[in-house]
């Protein structure tokens, strides 16, 4: 849906990811059963945005015979259009153990280049005249599988393959899109900093040229390409699990002149660590998705470990007086449990002061992991949980309209 307050037009949605299902039948029956629900208790008569997850098979079964133009009739008649795709997870996401394999491949592959270049295809043939679109993607890899300056180097070659075919879509077509990399804990990027070196990386000639060399271009092609499709997703989970400030981020990253494709609106737990909070965590251990875990100590350092099961033994074994927060989407409505709390709290004035003016066209609502949450956080099911996080969201957009940056 698009926002009101604002200069520059911003648009709302949340990600289809949160319902399982991998073809494209089952996804295209969760908009008409959820989708479609969420937007009539919502109360919403205006055109209603669609955030897509489309692993390969369902965009290869979307790109077949006649389904993109089934789809995009169906869009009209309902009144609803898509501004932005989720194409981080290539494969299963739902049902099986996922962890780290949701980044393979990863960019330094040929299938995540295909794969990312057919979902801008179908993006590029849904979105409305002069609506900018948005894919948001793996952060490069996760940072175990990389083994050095040549795997890093092939992850920026895969990328700016991927940033040469979404410019030339976009002089076929007419249609921008972003390719958002989305920072998130052990990957190649997982931080604001990261990010900022890359894009300065991505600026140094030796460095474009090597690239460039690798992807088969013109160094000087290359380098609009990047600068018009290479940007940035924002996930505030994310950034929360590894200590970050949402709001310093995004400022950071606009100050840099970083596109920012997408802000992904979500929260993580966290809390003192006590035995009690431990054994609300204990709630969170499940196996399908990886749940990254950072402590800050009480004399400021950090101990990372790459999922909750090992943190929660470590921190069992070795003792500490510090926060814990873990990579786990818990819905925008929960502000704690059990002696644990949300980082929602960091979502405050301030940082949508920032939304209303622009700093990204478009922001989708996130907890995939809503599936495997405890019975006792799941409330009254995924529809009344996505209307109630919407009506917070606008809830807190509308507050800041009528607080003043300076006073935020």
């Amino acid at each position: 849906m698009l926002l009101s307050g604002t200069e520059k037009p911003v648009h709302l949605t949340y990600c289809l990811n949160i319902h399982p299902g991998e073809s494209w039948a089952e996804h295209l029956q969760a908009i008409r059963t959820h989708a479609l629900a969420v937007r009539r208790n919502l109360g919403v008569t205006a055109p209603f945005g669609l955030g897509l997850r489309l692993g390969q098979r369902a965009a290869a079964e979307l790109l077949a015979g006649s389904a993109l133009a089934e789809f995009g009739a169906f869009l009209e008649a309902n009144g609803l259009y898509v501004f932005t795709v989720n194409a981080f997870p290539y494969g299963q996401f739902h049902g099986i153990r996922v962890k780290e394999q949701v980044y393979a491949p990863d960019w330094r592959t040929s299938e995540r280049v295909a794969y990312t270049v057919a979902v801008a295809e179908i993006l590029a043939r849904l979105l409305p005249p002069g609506l900018p679109g948005s894919i948001s993607t793996v952060p490069g890899s996760y940072r175990a599988w990389i083994g050095g300056l040549a795997d890093e180097r092939a992850v920026l070659a895969g990328l700016g393959r991927a940033a040469l075919a979404l410019a030339e879509l976009a002089e076929r077509t007419g249609r921008g899109i972003v390719l958002a990399l989305e920072p998130e804990p052990d990957c190649l990027w997982d931080s604001t900093d990261g990010i900022v070196e890359l894009f300065r990386r991505l600026q140094d000639a030796p460095t474009l040229e090597t690239v460039a060399e690798m992807a088969g271009a013109d160094p000087g092609r290359l380098g609009m390409a990047l600068d018009r499709h290479l940007g940035v997703c924002v996930d505030t989970c994310h950034l929360a699990v590894g200590f970050e400030d949402p709001a310093a981020a995004i400022r950071t990253l606009v100050e840099k002149g970083i596109r920012i494709g997408k802000i992904q609106v979500s929260a993580a737990p966290a809390g003192q660590i006590t035995e009690a909070n431990l054994a609300a965590l204990e709630g969170l251990r499940e196996p399908v998705y990886l749940h990254q875990t950072r402590v800050r100590h009480a004399d400021g350092r950090f101990t990372a470990y790459p999922d909750l099961p090992e943190a929660i033994s470590a921190v069992r074994r070795h003792g500490s007086n510090g926060e814990i927060r873990t990579h786990f989407h818990i819905p925008l409505t929960i502000a704690g449990w059990d002696g644990m709390v949300s980082t929602r709290e960091q979502l405050g004035r301030a940082f949508f002061a920032l939304l209303r003016e622009g700093s990204t066209p478009h922001i989708e609502l996130e907890t995939y992991t809503f599936s495997v949450l405890p019975a006792e956080l799941r409330g009254r099911g995924v529809i009344a949980s996505l209307v109630s996080e919407f009506r917070w969201f606008l809830e807190m957009w509308e507050n800041a309209g009528r607080t003043s940056p300076a006073t935020a």
